[in-house]
């Protein structure tokens, strides 16, 4: 994304121009986040009401995920071809337009067709964004901006589940699609009141149209792969089967022909950087853990304890609180302190937070559930901002366009697959749970004949007190099967912990981060 060419001729902004620019932006882009988490406590509804599962409501996610992923690469192009500005305000205001559709969806079908839509045209908004923040600062506060690009990513994510959930209880879930609508048009205005004058020269490049569908072929084959998976058991259905041939093959002929071609739509050469390939691998892992705890952890509130989407939502809400704290400053202080201690810390405080949610249990309250999401706030503050200066570190300012889209590729990619990782991980581990709690209960069995008497007390049934039973080992089964993809989850992000360490950031230079806004 050779975006800066004209960008830098340009002053940075100032006073209240910067200002209005910073919330603008930030605003395009926090509306464009929050709509990968906003629909998380409201699946069940929205899978109630079109007549799904709530594990088939999960592609309301990841249709959006994997469909955004994809088009961030495209940025680039788009971007020489029509202008930073044009090409970020056509991506808010058709943003606006699919999330209208949204809204309006009558069958689940159509749903996952306007989401991916809505993921498509969101694509260039991030990676243009940080673009026109960096562009906007002085060249010596680009640390500020990084900041400000990483706070709207990660808080976006924890505003979504209590905005959804309240809308969805109290007004209906079309309408977590529908507020966008005003937020995005606002976006808009003051986008084009303030950077209309400065639109980045246009050329005509050719567009890497093979590398293009063969993204969107292994790519889409392996998120379909992993959503229908645990419903047609894995590799015993041959279109399970299918799927993974034409993963694993096109991934194959994707690196080949990107490797190869004058114009690629991935510049996979980036991953030869050490700095780079350590860093993308880091956010990747630890995106997709966060997000797809970021998933589970609702449906299992939701599902198994009684809460509804509200409750659901202020359960996940506290991690804003550190989080917005934090954040300025480990920008302010990314650009004069190696970064890794900081990704290092960060692992750990998430390594103890995915601890202690491994102990729940059903008989857990709000506050306790509560506890380490606060604690979390610290680790969401700290992991992103040091990583993508990672990344960045010892690239040439025309490289550092292209590293900024493939980083977000990846962590966008990374969180659709760990979405449905977990939840298929989640269902699987409850139903080998369900069975063996099973085999302890017998007709005469001390739970069984206290379910059967508490049952009568209510003036239910045999069966009725049988069903009730059941459910009791469902929530079990759901809980322990939780609890194991949380200690998972702890130790991989005990083992990211030092991995972060095989990079060598620069702290000085012209590919240190301080120096990334000179590329914009």
């Amino acid at each position: 994304m050779s975006a800066g060419a004209g960008s830098h001729a340009h002053p940075p902004l100032a006073g209240g121009a910067l200002v209005l620019g910073t919330l603008a932006l930030s605003l395009g882009t926090f509306m464009n986040v929050l709509d990968t988490s906003i629909a998380n406590v409201s699946l069940p509804h929205i899978a109630g009401d079109l007549g799904v599962s709530p594990s088939q409501g999960t592609w309301v996610i990841t249709s959006f995920g994997v469909a955004n992923a994809i088009a961030v690469p495209l940025t680039g192009w788009l971007t020489q071809r029509f202008g930073q500005v044009r090409l970020f305000m056509a991506s808010v205001l058709l943003f606006v337009l699919t999330s209208f559709l949204c809204g309006l969806a009558p069958t689940f079908e159509l749903l996952i067709a306007f989401r991916a839509m809505q993921g498509f045209v969101a694509g260039p908004m991030i990676p243009l964004s940080q673009t026109l923040l960096l562009a906007s600062y002085p060249r010596a506060r680009s640390g500020t901006a990084l900041a400000f690009a990483g706070m709207t990513t990660l808080i976006a994510p924890v505003v979504g589940p209590l905005a959804g959930g309240w809308i969805t209880d109290n007004i209906g879930w079309p309408w977590i699609f529908f507020i966008n609508v005003p937020v995005g048009l606002v976006a808009a205005f003051f986008t084009w009141v303030l950077y209309r004058d400065r639109e980045t020269p246009t050329r005509k490049l050719p567009v890497d149209t093979i590398g293009l569908a063969l993204l969107v072929l292994w790519v889409g084959a392996m998120q379909v792969m992993l959503d229908k998976g645990k419903e047609l058991d894995w590799f015993s259905s041959g279109l399970i089967v299918g799927l993974a041939v034409v993963s694993v093959v096109g991934f194959a002929f994707f690196v080949v022909w990107e490797l190869t071609d004058r114009h690629p739509v991935v510049e996979i050469r980036l991953f030869g950087q050490r700095n780079f390939l350590f860093a993308t691998l880091c956010i990747s892992v630890a995106y997709g853990i966060f997000f797809g705890t970021l998933v589970l952890l609702p449906l299992w509130l939701q599902q198994w304890m009684g809460y509804t989407a509200t409750q659901a939502g202020w359960a996940l809400a506290p991690v804003g609180l550190l989080a917005l704290l934090l954040t300025p400053l480990v920008g302010r202080m990314v650009n004069r302190v190696d970064p890794r201690p900081i990704v290092t810390l960060s692992f750990l405080i998430f390594a103890l937070v995915m601890g202690m949610r491994a102990l729940f249990s059903t008989d857990t309250d709000l506050a306790a559930v509560m506890v380490p999401t606060v604690i979390q706030g610290a680790a969401v503050a700290c992991f992103f901002v040091p990583l993508m200066a990672i990344s960045l570190s010892g690239l040439t300012p025309e490289r550092i366009p292209a590293a900024t889209g493939l980083f977000n590729f990846a962590r966008i990619t990374a969180g659709a697959f760990g979405t449905s990782l977990s939840t298929t991980m989640w269902e699987e581990r409850a139903a080998m749970h369900h069975a063996q709690l099973v085999e302890h209960l017998t007709p005469d069995s001390l739970p069984t004949t206290q379910a059967l008497e508490a049952a009568r007390g209510l003036g239910l049934s045999r069966e009725q007190g049988l069903a009730l039973l059941n459910r009791l080992v469902d929530t079990q089964a759901f809980t322990i099967a939780a609890d194991e993809i949380f200690y998972l989850a702890a130790l991989l992000f005990l083992l990211l912990a030092g991995l972060v360490w095989f990079t060598r950031p620069q702290r000085h230079g012209p590919g240190a981060p301080i120096d990334a806004a000179s590329a914009h």
